[in-house]
């Protein structure tokens, strides 16, 4: 009998995956190291995708799991058009774009692999949620120059599954909802979901809060100055702005836990910034409450550093008058594509075909 469900997600070091029941539980999960020198011996991105799907069918084989027994496979979405959010079944449109994207990033092998496996016994293959996820309102797109428009990019399997979760526990459906969700990681976006639909966020790249990597949204003269200042070139400036702000620029890390020891130890300059980022996370959920005309049933935060009880105590004092906090923290992407085909399957969500 077809029953479970196979999910794979590639990234740049690593290909992890896992198989879970129609239930959501997991059987079992695996992250599969791949070595500099293992994979130096490829020109591009692509050609690395056959060896990683024989690694996978390799693992399955150990595990003495039978393909019979797949009901479905889901691959991370890749870097894709802008599109809606939902679950996709692959079909050559959509490969023949994750082989094409204009940015090379190991998630587009995701549904190339998925769909080569399941196309070999007959099943479907999926993806789910890619960060190229649109849904904005037409005034959202305008940024305030002409030429530039505000663009959608954001962590969007995390930010879904979680307002998913939120809206099972309360026995509603999402289309009835509207939520705020924060996912704070080494990038934070903040997005108001109206009815089920993300209208609106903060491109984790561009703008909102700094985070442990990001520097979120500079003052623009300042900003114009660096950029002319002749102290870096353009790359740099995209790698300062995108891997090495937020905490890494002031602390010198981007583990918020390595932060909360300086605190502990007395380090003010360590406490002030910290609290600075739960301030400007706690500015961006209000601003994007007012998205919502103030009508929210509840602020949802995820993410590797919604663990700390200080962010989430700092952006409560904040926040808390917009709508009940609920804190979902970390972040079970295996699960999430999982449980995107499962909604499928149980006929929760249509599955969306590409175009």
């Amino acid at each position: 009998m077809k029953e479970n469900i196979l999910v794979i997600n590639p990234g740049s070091t690593s290909t992890k995956i896992a198989l879970f029941n129609q239930e959501g539980k997991e059987i079992f999960k695996e992250s599969i190291s791949h070595s500099t020198e293992e994979l130096s011996q490829f020109k591009s991105l692509l050609e690395q995708g056959p060896v990683r799907k024989k690694i996978i069918l390799d693992s399955l084989k150990k595990k003495n799991i039978d393909s019979d027994y797949l009901k479905a496979v889901i691959g991370r979405g890749g870097v894709l058009k802008p599109l809606e959010a939902g679950t996709y079944k692959v079909n050559d449109k959509l490969i023949d774009d994750l082989k094409n994207s204009p940015i090379e990033h190991a998630s587009n092998l995701g549904g190339i692999i998925a769909h080569e496996i399941a196309e070999e016994i007959d099943i479907p293959a999926y993806i789910a949620d890619p960060v190229s996820v649109d849904e904005f309102t037409e005034i959202a797109r305008i940024s305030g120059l002409k030429g530039i428009e505000r663009k959608s990019l954001l962590h969007t399997l995390n930010i879904r599954a979680n307002a998913f979760h939120y809206a099972k526990e309360q026995g509603k459906k999402l289309e009835e909802l509207n939520l705020i969700v924060a996912h704070l990681g080494g990038g934070i976006s903040v997005a108001p979901i109206e009815k089920g639909k993300i209208v609106d966020v903060n491109n984790a790249n561009d703008g909102g809060s700094f985070s442990p990597e990001r520097t979120g949204s500079l003052p623009n003269k300042a900003l114009i100055h660096l950029c002319y200042s002749g102290k870096h070139s353009e790359k740099e400036l995209y790698k300062l702005i995108t891997h090495q702000g937020g905490l890494v620029s002031y602390l010198g890390t981007n583990d918020a836990r390595e932060v909360l020891k300086k605190i502990e130890q007395g380090d003010k300059y360590a406490k002030l910034i910290f609290e600075a980022m739960c301030y400007q996370i706690a500015k961006e959920i209000g601003a994007m409450a007012t998205v919502l005309k103030g009508k929210v049933e509840a602020i949802i935060l995820t993410g590797g550093i919604a663990h700390s009880e200080i962010l989430v105590n700092r952006i409560k004092d904040r926040a808390g008058w917009i709508a009940p906090i609920v804190v979902y923290p970390g972040e079970e992407e295996m699960k999430a594509l999982a449980e995107a085909v499962i909604r499928v399957i149980k006929g929760e969500e249509k599955v969306k075909t590409y175009y």
